[in-house]
């Protein structure tokens, strides 16, 4: 049965893929912020290898160009992304989060995004979603509730006991987040995580980030901006 640590509170506040995805890098102040940007290609049938390299160089221009002029509107300017992070931004699947730069980009089944830590390869974030047709997450229930059944009944393998030790609630420009610290214990091996989970796009989005327990004190502040910094972004 999973128990509930420290009786949540409600907060409100506001905080402002793979390798071959282009990538924006800004000169801000000094500091160098790069973006990892998504975009779908379709093609039919292969073109032509010289065709292909004069769409594929539009098609980096196009997003280039589509970056810039939307970065300062949807979503947090190139300075406001903190030291050491980057951020990756899907405005295919409409949604952006922040991770770790020295974090790598690997395949993870069932997820539409993911990232994980060069030598810790159990630290890792990840971004999935499903259809829905709800319109906030509060629609799913009291929140208490609601993150109690997805610990215990979805995360959680019968052998692990789980225990939930902060809820957190936050909106930004009238999109509501809920971020939720928890903890998956086995007989052999235990892993704490932040998740969170938002609705938006007709999609119901969760990024999971944690690491091993034992390591969790040292890298909980780290990976707790990542589970903030989830975002979704109107398509």
């Amino acid at each position: 049965m999973a128990s509930l640590h420290n009786s949540p509170t409600v907060h409100r506040t506001l905080f402002s893929t793979t390798s071959s995805h282009p990538q924006m890098v800004s000169h801000r102040r000094g500091r160098t912020v790069q973006f990892r940007v998504r975009a779908h290609e379709a093609s039919p049938s292969p073109p032509p290898p010289a065709l292909d390299c004069c769409k594929r160089r539009l098609m980096l221009i196009g997003i280039g160009a589509l970056t810039t002029s939307l970065l300062p509107e949807r979503f947090a300017s190139a300075e406001e992304v903190p030291e050491k992070y980057q951020a990756f931004v899907d405005f295919i699947d409409g949604y952006s989060y922040y991770y770790p730069s020295d974090w790598r980009d690997f395949d993870f089944l069932g997820h539409d995004s993911a990232f994980k830590d060069r030598f810790a390869a159990l630290q890792h974030v990840r971004v999935g979603f499903i259809p829905t047709e709800k319109k906030d997450v509060r629609d799913l229930g009291p929140m208490d509730e609601v993150v109690f059944n997805l610990v215990k009944n979805v995360y959680a393998a019968p052998i692990q006991k789980p225990t939930i030790y902060d809820i957190q609630e936050r909106t930004y420009d009238g999109k509501n987040y809920w971020t939720f610290e928890y903890e998956l214990e086995s007989p052999s091996f235990s892993r704490t995580a932040f998740a969170t989970i938002a609705i938006g796009n007709g999609r119901y989005y969760t990024l999971v980030v944690g690491a091993n327990q034992r390591r969790w004190s040292r890298v909980r502040d780290q990976l707790k901006v990542v589970a903030d910094s989830f975002r979704m972004i109107d398509i």
